[in-house]
């Protein structure tokens, strides 16, 4: 693992609105995996948390983010959405509604802000670790800081 000097435009994002952050970059170890990447940079996996978009039956798409090494619980990501029936986006359709790809998707700087929920695991954290919207670099914040930049409410969303 090394401090990365390129930007990413989520860093480019905190950089203007003054957002406390660190950077990661796993780019040269070929890691894909969430529990990999937790692992490469030496942290808690129940700390570094991935970005899933999802799609309701209404046609609401929603931001979900949970802890690498959990699953989100479709039922209860539903029920927070107030939905029905909530499914993941597919892979081929995430760029163009969010300008990410698959395993760099971050919930700053998506092209349109929808919903954003974190599982509430996230609040026994000084600080989370997500995606800098690049795959190969992680970045590190508390969510008081990230409530500067995005909303998001916090509620139970994992299989258990």
């Amino acid at each position: 693992m090394k401090k990365t000097t390129e930007k990413t435009n989520v860093m480019r994002l905190f950089d203007q609105k003054k957002i406390s952050y660190r950077t990661y970059c796993y780019a040269d170890t070929g890691v894909i995996s969430g529990i990999d990447v937790a692992t490469v940079l030496n942290q808690d996996p129940r700390q570094v948390f991935k970005t899933l978009v999802t799609i309701a039956n209404s046609g609401n798409y929603y931001v979900f983010m949970i802890p690498v090494h959990a699953e989100l619980d479709l039922k209860k990501a539903a029920r927070c959405a107030k939905e029905k029936n909530i499914s993941m986006v597919k892979s081929k359709d995430l760029l163009a509604l969010t300008g990410y790809i698959h395993g760099g998707c971050s919930p700053v700087g998506m092209k349109k802000q929808f919903k954003t929920v974190i599982d509430l695991s996230a609040s026994d954290f000084d600080t989370i670790l997500f995606s800098a919207g690049k795959i190969g670099y992680q970045v590190e914040t508390s969510l008081d800081e990230l409530k500067k930049i995005i909303r998001f409410d916090l509620d139970d969303l994992v299989v258990k």
